[in-house]
């Protein structure tokens, strides 16, 4: 049973509301995505091709010009409650603490919200479990700026964790990292899914990173996109560093490569 469900979702990005289509952009056409409840699926293709667009369009941040989003059975109608999402860059707030940035959307999302002066210690603690959970105990009370790019990227996880949601969107989460660190973070996701099996899906340009970590990786070719294919990932979990160097791993992502190579054509 599909939980996220894009069937024919055509997509324009008008400049002015006035404008013709044609002024704007054709970001999706007839676009189709299945993930099943706790899935990890993996979105790759070339530049601009509206894995992105994927996303907000899941997230219910932007509607389709045609067709359909639905999650648990539901349309998308509006922007959803219980969705955690990750990005490149950190985007934690410079003027709270590591904690304060991992509990802001406890602050925000309800029940939490309205929870958030009785179960005040609650919240704390598990944000102290969450960062403890990624290898950051202890680092609660420091600023961002006291933190590497990689353990910001750990608290931006914990952040879109906290509050327990049923779909975790990540968009190129480890892109500005050096490759040790984004390897090192690979297993940090990896056994949070493991433990929490949320419904995770991944756009990322490295194929590597897609193979290592999801349970299928979809295919999208250049704008309008949509997806070309799907690649079942076989290799049993927990995965490790080892299992990319495999030949059977090799040979997948030359797949996949190949395969964004026509899309993009």
């Amino acid at each position: 049973m599909s939980y996220i469900q894009i069937e024919a979702v055509d997509l324009h990005y008008r400049r002015h509301r006035h404008e013709h289509v044609a002024a704007g952009v054709f970001a999706l056409s007839q676009a189709n995505l299945s993930v099943g409840q706790g899935e990890f699926a993996a979105i790759v293709g070339p530049s601009g091709c509206g894995k992105s667009t994927l996303l907000k369009l899941i997230a219910g941040l932007v509607r389709p010009t045609h067709g359909s989003v639905k999650v648990g059975g539901k349309e998308v109608t509006q922007p959803l409650k219980r969705v955690g999402m990750a990005f490149q860059n950190a985007t934690l707030l410079p003027w709270r603490s590591i904690r304060d940035n991992v509990l802001l959307p406890l602050e925000i999302v309800e029940p939490f919200r309205s929870q958030q002066r009785r179960e005040r210690s609650e919240h704390r603690e598990r944000a102290e479990m969450l960062l403890k959970s990624v290898g950051l105990a202890g680092f609660g009370p420091r600023m961002p700026w006291e933190l590497s790019g990689g353990m910001q990227q750990r608290a931006q996880l914990c952040r879109a964790l906290v509050h327990d949601p049923a779909i975790l969107l990540l968009d190129e989460p480890f892109g500005a990292l050096d490759a040790f660190t984004r390897e090192e973070l690979w297993a940090v996701l990896q056994a949070l899914w493991i433990e929490r099996r949320f419904t995770v899906i991944l756009v990322t340009h490295e194929l590597r990173e897609a193979a290592y970590l999801a349970d299928k990786v979809h295919v999208m070719c250049a704008r309008p996109g949509s997806v070309t294919a799907s690649c079942a990932v076989p290799f049993s979990r927990p995965r490790s560093l080892e299992t990319t160097f495999a030949p059977d791993f090799v040979a997948l992502v030359h797949d996949l490569r190949s395969s964004i190579g026509e899309a993009a054509a």
